[in-house]
């Protein structure tokens, strides 16, 4: 999947997405220059990450996207398929400050985002700061703890900012927050609230690897202690420029009516033809829309183009809107999933 080379990709649009302004901003050649120059240090981040997760490239892409987007991802899958061990990885091999926060059900909302503390000596309060001051925060089965530890990472991931007593702290600029979870069927899960899960950029399915993967998974643990080092190759400066050419990559309009059409047939499908209101309870928020354009421009970047698809809308649909989607009693009756409902919408909404 990140093989393919900048100097491979298409070097300019379909004619009927060339842009208009000639400026050179909005050059689809000098954005495309723009990303193979920008874009060199993913070679060798990838390189570090390949030294210790095998296969799972899905999600490694999507760990990349939230990295270039600064939007947060909710991991989901049963344990042992290594989402903790994806993260960690990724944080290992950039130049920044880590923090690994394991809920349990026993958790306060100080343990996270930290308390005041009196200092008898000067009759006064100190604020201790908690782990959730770092860049990266890896929030391992965020929901085995309740609903109130729980939304107390909702102020930090929407506006990177804590509040503790009557102070607000300002979150390091290169803030991202990569949570795990285990399927809310087993046992000592608990449902995370809707608006906490709605500011997450993606929702990423993590699946058992393949049998040639597991295979080599299996040769990879010769030894009881096979740590392998990973270095750190990727500074927050390089992260953050390469934030700012993603922004700048080229998309459409007609890709953005795209965007808002899959959006708008999650809460009115009457008005695509589509036989679904009765599956969907609620549909996707805005929030859907404003990360489908992003993640499909990251998606646009990490193939080397300087422009936006159809096909990267529609490879960043499922894991944008499968957790915005509240299905109806009458799609869990008949096991309709919200995975089936946007494969269905995504069959059906025309494409430019």
């Amino acid at each position: 999947m990140f093989n393919r080379s900048v100097e491979s990709s298409p070097s300019s649009p379909p004619a009927h997405m060339v842009p208009r302004d000639g400026d050179v901003f909005t050059s689809i050649q000098a954005i495309n220059e723009s990303v193979k120059i920008n874009s060199a240090w993913l070679g060798l981040l990838r390189q570090q990450m390949a030294k210790v997760i095998i296969g799972q490239q899905h999600l490694i892409e999507r760990l990349l996207v939230g990295l270039l987007t600064g939007g947060h991802i909710l991991l989901e899958g049963v344990p042992g398929l290594a989402k903790t061990l994806a993260v960690k990885t990724l944080a290992a091999a950039i130049q920044t400050d880590f923090r690994r926060i394991q809920f349990t059900p026993d958790m306060l909302p100080a343990d996270i985002i930290g308390t005041e503390i009196y200092n008898p000596q000067d009759t006064s309060f100190v604020v201790k700061r908690g782990p959730i001051f770092a860049s990266m925060i890896l929030a391992d089965e965020i929901n085995r703890a309740p609903a109130k530890v729980q939304s107390a990472l909702l102020e930090a991931m929407q506006e990177k900012q804590v509040t503790i007593g009557n102070q607000t702290f300002r979150l390091p600029e290169l803030f991202l927050v990569l949570a795990t979870q285990n399927p809310i069927e087993q046992e000592g899960t608990y449902p995370l609230p809707e608006a906490q899960v709605d500011r997450f950029m993606l929702k990423v399915v993590v699946t058992y690897p393949t049998m040639s993967e597991e295979r080599r998974i299996l040769d990879a643990m010769d030894h009881t202690d096979s740590i392998i080092p990973v270095n750190p190759v990727v500074s927050p400066a390089d992260i953050l420029a390469a934030r700012k050419v993603v922004d700048s990559i080229y998309m459409d309009e007609k890709i953005k009516d795209y965007i808002v059409s899959l959006v708008y047939a999650t809460r009115d499908p009457k008005a695509y033809q589509l036989d679904l209101q009765e599956y969907i309870e609620i549909g996707a928020s805005p929030r859907a829309t404003i990360n489908l354009k992003a993640v499909s421009r990251t998606l646009a970047y990490l193939a080397g183009r300087g422009y936006v698809t159809p096909d990267d809308v529609k490879a960043a649909a499922l894991d944008v809107m499968r957790h915005r989607l509240r299905i109806s009693y009458e799609a869990e009756a008949e096991a309709i999933t919200s995975e089936d409902i946007i494969r269905k919408i995504l069959d059906t909404v025309p494409v430019p």
